[in-house]
């Protein structure tokens, strides 16, 4: 898989099986400055998707054949990290607070204000961004710790945990200058400016959200 392109221009992905709304809104987007592409269903835009391209995805709740909410649960089915916000029907609001729960970053319920729709799609343009920026700090981090033997990974885990050269040399039934020599390789392959460093990149390989 490709590395994400952080200057690549975000999108704004259109899906509506009402072809003025969706007219409506490319242009709405355009007046803006905002890059925007527009798919009739749900089929067409997850034949046309890619995990790669940034920005977020308006999609109608309420479509023929696979439904808004169908799409988020193949879109979730497959990791993607794209923010969704519905437009929603007044008889939707229900089915909008359950893909909430599922995920979905907001909904907005018609007829809406431009404005209001504008700002929530600003909205999730930059939690898209923030969430592919650890996204790539993730993947780097695991790269580095690919770079790692066995024996360091021991060490690291141990480092993590608390544990002094001392305590670790006795664990692993080393000497202690053997415990200080991986140490400084871990860090080197790490490239940990600090011992807080390190336990803070590791950990967010535990806790990745």
């Amino acid at each position: 898989m490709k590395k994400d392109n952080p200057a690549e221009k975000p999108t704004v992905f259109i899906v509506d099986d009402d072809e003025p709304v969706r007219d409506s809104l490319k242009m709405l987007m355009r007046s803006v400055g905002l890059s925007a592409e527009t798919f009739s269903g749900a089929a067409e835009f997850l034949e046309a998707y890619d995990p790669d391209r940034p920005g977020c995805l308006v999609l109608d709740i309420r479509m023929p054949g696979m439904s808004g909410m169908e799409l988020q649960e193949k879109l979730n089915e497959i990791h993607a990290i794209l923010p969704i916000i519905f437009i929603t029907g007044h008889g939707d609001v229900p089915m909008a607070v359950k893909a909430i729960q599922y995920g979905a970053a907001d909904f907005i319920q018609k007829p809406f204000r431009d404005q209001d729709l504008l700002d929530r799609i600003n909205k999730a343009i930059e939690q898209d961004a923030s969430n592919r920026a650890q996204l790539l700090e993730t993947r780097d981090i695991e790269e580095r710790l690919s770079n790692l033997t066995p024996r360091e990974k021991e060490v690291l885990e141990l480092i993590v945990d608390g544990r002094p050269n001392k305590v670790i040399a006795a664990d692993l039934e080393v000497s202690q200058r053997t415990v200080e020599i991986h140490r400084a390789r871990v860090m080197d392959k790490m490239r940990a400016s600090s011992l807080a460093h390190l336990v803070r990149m590791v950990m967010r390989l535990r806790n990745p959200g």
